[in-house]
């Protein structure tokens, strides 16, 4: 078994984390640090959990894990990696947006494994895709990959609350989210820049506007994206062109039937769907976004390290209504 560490575990991508990868059948989770909660059972904080786990969290990294899950805020990564040192074998995981994008400060691997499994392979170091990040991106890779992407793409997504992590703050108040729909950073999202990167590796010519309206929806979890641009491929030929870039793909599936958001949430399975209106190619993409878009993911990058099946631990299922 190869032992694993999460670091920042009391959120809810921590907690996705610990619920996997306690019942993996090649990795142990020996250690599961937060400073705001250390001393106390893990159990306390994700009550889910009860009964499957007798872990305590603790206060800093004390063991020699072979992996380290990062699951801290966003800046908290870069300031984790800079005040330890870790040994030269060990590998990281990181789950914020610190290292994202490309740089020669550092050696971290872009972790979308439906773009970069090779590269993540023999890599020592991951920066797991953004939520939002990869249902878009898995809309669009197929339509990169061809340089068929030179019209305006416009992208309109709805996340539930837990996208927002577990802080407090008065958009999370369930007076205000339930029955109650909002827009935010409109145009102007986080993740539009390594969707970009991406996009631009698969097609070094590419310079399409990306319109991004990001919304708050009234539920917990799981991403809906509608994704559309101008092509002059058929409806037939989009299919095939899917089918053909995914027909490999464990965790992304085509379907002909429009699909909801309860088709995703609690597995690590994207969902695509594409229409063709007049010269308009709308790709539907459904996620959830604490698995695939997140700790699914992260795991899924972890079994790709080791050459063990992609879907280990990762037999998630459960409709919920």
């Amino acid at each position: 078994m190869v032992p694993v560490a999460i670091v920042g575990g009391a959120g809810y991508t921590g907690g996705e984390l610990i619920r996997i990868l306690i019942h993996h059948p090649f990795a142990e989770l020996t250690e599961v640090v937060s400073e705001s909660q250390a001393g106390k059972a893990v159990t306390s904080v994700h009550a889910d959990l009860l009964g499957e786990t007798d872990l305590i969290f603790s206060k800093q990294l004390e063991g020699r894990p072979e992996v380290v899950f990062l699951c801290t805020g966003h800046g908290k990564a870069k300031e984790f990696m800079s005040k330890h040192s870790l040994d030269k074998k060990t590998r990281v995981i990181d789950l914020s947006m610190d290292y994202r994008l490309a740089d020669p400060s550092h050696d971290f691997i872009y972790g979308l494994p439906e773009l970069n499994r090779a590269r993540i392979r023999p890599a020592r170091h991951i920066a797991n895709c953004g939520c939002f990040a990869t249902g878009i991106q898995l809309a669009l890779l197929p339509l990169a990959k061809e340089g068929l992407l030179q019209e305006d793409i416009h992208v309109h997504a709805i996340t539930g609350s837990t996208g927002a992590g577990q802080a407090f703050s008065d958009s999370l108040h369930f007076s205000w989210r339930s029955s109650n729909v909002s827009i935010y950073k409109p145009f102007n999202h986080q993740h539009l820049p390594e969707i970009r990167q991406s996009l631009l590796q698969l097609d070094a010519g590419f310079k399409a506007p990306i319109h991004f309206i990001p919304v708050r929806g009234n539920f917990t979890r799981g991403i809906f994206s509608t994704v559309y641009t101008k092509n002059d491929l058929s409806a037939e030929q989009a299919l095939s062109l899917y089918r053909e870039y995914y027909q490999d793909e464990i965790f992304v599936k085509i379907t002909e039937e429009n699909p909801d958001l309860k088709q995703v949430v609690n597995t690590n399975k994207c969902i695509l769907h594409l229409e063709k209106h007049g010269p308009l190619l709308l790709v539907i993409s459904a996620l959830d976004n604490l698995l695939k878009g997140a700790s699914g993911q992260a795991v899924q990058n972890l079994n790709i390290l080791y050459g063990w099946p992609e879907d280990s631990g990762l037999k998630l299922k459960g409709m919920v209504f």
